[in-house]
């Protein structure tokens, strides 16, 4: 391809928007143009590298024994009534009400609903199983902030997949397929990733795995062991439990008026105590009541623990006048103390706490010298928050935090869906069973801003060789020169024959002009041909990712190219 014949809109300022690395490199690249907040135009450079993402998941996930269909944005919203998810999905479900033959319609952020009805439409026999169906589709989801480019957007392309299978164990060897072609996929997308036991969210199912790509550009956190040996996402994470550190004299309880102090700073700095001295005290309501949830004070309820933990569902804040009729107290004086006729669980750290001051139920007013088992008891105990640091992992070892994008997902669903939509088949004694599914999603945008953000320097995109644009950049530096045109020329026919991808820059400009575009481009080997460098009988092979430069023949550097591209590609696990 000829750089006066392709369309790169190549820029030198940095979008006042713009803040992270991908989002700024995309716009200078001249990668994508931003349309509406939120929704993209991918521009022939950007869309090269989303067809090499995709091509690669497309193999993957053939290789892996995976069908591609395709399946609508627009999707009846009785199908997810059905499945009881257009509360759970809240404000980010799109609906389409302006129009009579709209209404009831939504835009789909994803396709549970629309894939499970496919099945139970079709496949009626245990004969029909297991079957994994997939798609590269866009998705729509009402995004109250957009920013950081394609990494939080309002439209986005993303790979998922569904498989139904007979039983548990035809599901454990279907998410094993997918697990492994996920890490094959990234492998091959030349990305640092880290799977990592995650939460199932909205989507459902028992067991998930998140596979994550560290960078200061990341709004989640993945915690993992100093040594190793075990990572989560911030929300599932486990810590060693905390030991009791003893107390020499236990106090007596005393009642604190606390004037307008309803929050952990305030009332610690009020008292003079550490906020892990306190015991916070968080009500919930459930569909079968309330719940109480116990809390040491500079820690958070993970209400997902807490739901797990207390085999709840529909979990949800309580309401400060739920909170006033249960406490008698205003919100922020909530206690433990002389807290009757409700359902309390207490995080492991509380059971071990000491003297600690506690809400009064009474509004204004806080205990302290409160010790769980003294002056309150605690049925039910368990893990229900979230980690901090300082804590460790189970085996002991310090865990670290990272910001990290997640870039995959993949879910064993179970019955979820199933059960709620009667998604049945017959087995081999003829019973009618539900199917056993697995979801298994890839957010495609997510993996080219995350290979941006994971490669990149000040001067701009490093891109892995096997997703870049182009492999090839030959910079023709004295255009007008016959010479170093019919050089550069012939160079990029052969590559291109070789069944290279190769980009000629062909312009008639300065040497410093083409050099700083292509490094702000990022395709991973760069020629340079010139008439100083011919009349030595050589050009020179450079690495954008950095190193010396090479010089060859000519007639060599089709075959130092090709040597290069093999030390470049990454080695892909079986």
């Amino acid at each position: 391809m000829f750089w006066t014949k392709f369309f790169i809109p190549t820029v030198k300022e940095t979008p006042s928007d713009a803040v992270v690395p991908s989002h700024v490199l995309m716009i200078r690249a001249g990668m994508m143009r931003q349309t509406v907040a939120g929704a993209y135009s991918y521009l022939p450079l950007g869309f090269r590298v989303l067809q090499k993402v995709t091509g690669i998941i497309r193999e993957e996930m053939n290789a892996a024994g995976a069908i591609e269909l395709n399946m609508p944005a627009m999707h009846p919203v009785e199908l997810w009534e059905e499945t009881g998810r257009v509360a759970a999905m809240g404000s980010t479900l799109i609906h389409l009400p302006d129009q009579p033959w709209r209404k009831g319609t939504v835009l789909g952020p994803t396709h549970e609903e629309i894939i499970t009805d496919i099945a139970r439409a079709y496949v009626n026999s245990y004969k029909q199983l297991p079957i994994n169906l997939y798609q590269i589709q866009t998705k729509f989801r009402d995004e109250q902030r957009p920013k950081s480019g394609v990494l939080r957007t309002r439209e986005f392309l993303m790979k998922d997949a569904y498989s139904f299978d007979v039983d548990k164990t035809g599901l454990d060897a279907s998410y094993e397929k997918m697990y492994r072609a996920y890490c094959r996929i990234f492998e091959r997308c030349g990305l640092p990733y880290t799977p990592v036991e995650a939460e199932s969210g909205p989507i459902g199912g028992d067991a998930s795995h998140e596979f994550m790509i560290v960078t200061d550009a990341g709004e989640d956190y993945l915690v993992r062991a100093e040594d190793g040996s075990y990572a989560a996402n911030v929300e599932r994470a486990e810590m060693q439990p905390i030991a009791d550190a003893g107390c020499d004299a236990m106090a007596d309880v005393a009642e604190v008026r606390t004037p307008g102090m309803s929050t952990i700073e305030q009332v610690s700095a009020f008292l003079k105590c550490k906020p892990q001295d306190m015991i916070k005290t968080i009500i919930f309501q459930h569909d079968d009541g309330l719940l109480v949830a116990l809390v040491r004070g500079d820690h958070e309820v993970n209400e997902m623990k807490l739901a797990r933990v207390a085999e709840v569902k529909g979990l949800d804040a309580a309401t400060p006048e739920q909170i006033e009729k249960l406490t008698g107290a205003g919100v922020g004086f909530a206690g433990p103390v002389g807290l009757d006729g409700v359902r309390v669980v207490a995080d492991q750290a509380v059971t071990v706490m000491h003297n600690a001051v506690t809400g009064a139920n009474k509004t204004e007013y806080h205990n302290t010298g409160v010790n769980p088992g003294r002056d309150f008891e605690i049925a039910e105990a368990g893990d229900i928050r979230y980690a901090v640091e300082g804590d460790a992992a189970p085996n002991g070892s310090p865990l670290i935090f990272e910001k990290c994008i997640e870039a995959g997902h993949v879910f064993k669903l179970g019955t979820k869906y199933s059960d709620s939509m009667k998604a049945h088949f017959l087995d081999e004694n003829g019973k009618s069973q539900p199917f056993i599914m697995g979801c298994y999603g890839m957010g495609v945008n997510r993996v080219l801003a995350a290979a941006i953000e994971s490669f990149h320097d000040e001067s701009g995109i490093c891109w892995p060789i096997n997703i870049a644009p182009f492999t090839v950049h030959i910079c023709a530096l004295d255009a007008r020169e016959d010479a170093v045109m019919s050089t550069a020329t012939k160079l990029h026919d052969d590559l291109e024959a070789a069944g290279i991808d190769t980009l000629l820059d062909d312009r008639d400009v300065r040497p410093g002009h083409k050099f700083k575009d292509a490094d702000l481009v990022g395709v991973p080997i760069r020629v340079t041909v010139g008439k100083r460098g011919l009349n030595d009988g050589v050009v020179e092979l450079k690495l954008r990712s950095g190193g010396d430069a090479d010089k060859v023949a000519p007639d060599a550097a089709v075959a130092a190219i090709q040597k290069l591209i093999e030390q470049l590609s990454p080695n892909v696990s079986a």
